[in-house]
Order: C-alpha cells, then sequence, then structure tokens
C-alpha cells in the first residue's frame, strides 16, 4: 500500500470512530428515554393512593372539591363552606327545633348549635323560645338571613351545573338516588337520624324513571 493510502487511512480512522460513537450514543440514548418512562410509570403508580379504586376515595375527592368551589364563592357573603346548608334548612322550613335542624343535616345537636351561635352572633338568625314551652328553643332567619339564602341558592345552581356537566336527567337522578342510599347507609351506621324522608324521594325518583323510560304517545306498546 502506497504512503498516500496509508495516511488516508489514517485520517479517516478517528472519523469512524467518531461515527460509530455516535450511534452508540443514539441507541443507548434511545434506551435511557424508554427506561426513563418506564420509571416514570412506576413513580406514578406508586403515588397513586391505596384506596384510589373504592367508591369511598371517589366520593371523598368529589366532596372536597365541592365543598372548596363552594367555600370560595360563599367568602363573598362572609359565609363558610357548611354554614350555607343550615340556611338553605331554615329558609325552607321558615323555622326548627335544634334536634330538628341537626337531624335534617344529619349531625350530631352540638354541631348544630355551634353554627347556629356563630350564624346568630352573624346576625343571620335568631333563636326564640317556643310559645306555652320554653324549654323549646327555635331558630330561624333574620332578614338578613333571608337575603343570604338568596345569594347561597344561586352559588349552588352555579356550583350544581358545573358539577352535573355532561349528565342527562336520568343520570342525575340515577346519582342523586344512589347518593341518598349511601348516606343512608352511613347514617344507620353512626346511629344518625332524619334520613327516613329520602324513602319518599327515593319513590319521586323512581316515578321520574318510569315516566321517562316510557313509550312515547306516538309509539304502539308491545
Amino acid at each position: 500500500m502506497s504512503a498516500t493510502a496509508t495516511e488516508a487511512l489514517a485520517a479517516a480512522e478517528p472519523l469512524r470512530k467518531a461515527g460509530g460513537a455516535d450511534k452508540a450514543a443514539e441507541k443507548n440514548g434511545k434506551g435511557g428515554g424508554k427506561a426513563a418512562e418506564k420509571a416514570a410509570e412506576k413513580s406514578a403508580k406508586r403515588l397513586r393512593p391505596p384506596a384510589a379504586k373504592s367508591v369511598g376515595w371517589a366520593l371523598v375527592q368529589a366532596a372536597r372539591l365541592h365543598r372548596a368551589r363552594v367555600g370560595d364563592r360563599l367568602a363573598a357573603l362572609d359565609l363558610f363552606a357548611g354554614q350555607e346548608q343550615v340556611v338553605q334548612a331554615l329558609a325552607a322550613a321558615g323555622s326548627m327545633t335544634m334536634g330538628d335542624l341537626a337531624a335534617t343535616l344529619r349531625v350530631r345537636p352540638p354541631t348544630a348549635s355551634k353554627t347556629i351561635s356563630r350564624l346568630a352572633a352573624l346576625g343571620f338568625v335568631e333563636r326564640r323560645a317556643e310559645a306555652g314551652d320554653g324549654r323549646i328553643v327555635r331558630v330561624r332567619l333574620t332578614e338578613a338571613g333571608l337575603a343570604k339564602a338568596a345569594g347561597i341558592e344561586r352559588i349552588w345552581d352555579e356550583v350544581e351545573a358545573e358539577l352535573l356537566e355532561g349528565f342527562d336527567n336520568k343520570e342525575r337522578r340515577r346519582l342523586r338516588k344512589l347518593l341518598r342510599r349511601v348516606a343512608r347507609n352511613l347514617a344507620e351506621a353512626a346511629g344518625v337520624s332524619g334520613h327516613e324522608a329520602d324513602h319518599e324521594m327515593d319513590g319521586d325518583e323512581d316515578e321520574a324513571d318510569l315516566l321517562s323510560d316510557a313509550p312515547g304517545p306516538d309509539v304502539p306498546l308491545s
């Protein structure tokens, strides 16, 4: 081999090695990318809560998000999440005893009493002794409380629309019925009263489902 050819080969050798190194790096890079993806997937699985597949977990997550969403809007009314339910119950009933209010909200009487005390300090509710029996105290909304009730209703309607986006009427009724059954089961397990009227509402939902499933007047019954 001539000296010139030998020199040419010698000059090309570094380039060949560099090309091989580039290919090796590219191959390692692809392999490293796949390894990183697998590691990320494993990490995501490890971060997933153990109870993620349970109904209770999904229910807690939905309730937490709903409470936060409502709470953000209630701040404009000088209310905290949870207080609005007391205002809504009183707005619907007119006046209630502490026992009736606690049963309606499915909470312990001391919890209901504490919330009423806070709302009374804000001037939204007032307590009066029952005529003829001073031992019984009834609670009702003040004029300021009634104004808050109207604002709360608007907030709940807005959040309800967000919550049920994409649900048709039948799905909404079915969801309400299932959640009432869940609440009844937990209330019975905890010994909390106030869920008896839910059976009547379930009956109304069943009747509505039957009507929605019934064929129209132009469809002959088989």
